[in-house]
């Protein structure tokens, strides 16, 4: 069974930096597309950015420049660098794992950016 697990998120002042991360158990990392999302209280899911099984790496308008994912295959583990973080990016962060249809959720992470 697949598991995805998240960690990192928690209270930072605008401007701010924090850095995501998601690790995979029970499959087969190197095979998966690695998904960021994020859910603002009262919006819809948003696709923050992605890292493909190649390391083919892209990511939503609103962080480009800010955000950067990676993925580290030796540890089965992808990472979200947030740097210069606002109100704004205030959300519930998630990890997915994709392959063809197939998709694992993580439990999601807060992250909060308030002084």
């Amino acid at each position: 069974q697949v598991r995805v697990v998240e960690s990192g998120g928690g209270l930072v002042q605008p401007g701010g930096s924090l850095r995501l991360s998601c690790a995979v158990s029970g499959g087969r990392f190197t095979t998966y597309t690695m998904d960021w999302y994020r859910q603002a209280a009262g919006k819809e899911r948003e696709l923050v950015a992605s890292v493909t099984s190649d390391g083919t790496q892209s990511s939503a308008d609103s962080v480009k420049g800010r955000f950067t994912i990676s993925r580290d295959n030796a540890l089965n583990t992808v990472y979200l660098q947030m740097n210069s973080l606002q109100p704004g990016d205030t959300a519930v962060y998630t990890c997915c794992a994709s392959k063809q249809y197939v998709k694992y959720w993580g439990q999601g992470t807060q992250v909060t950016v308030s002084s």
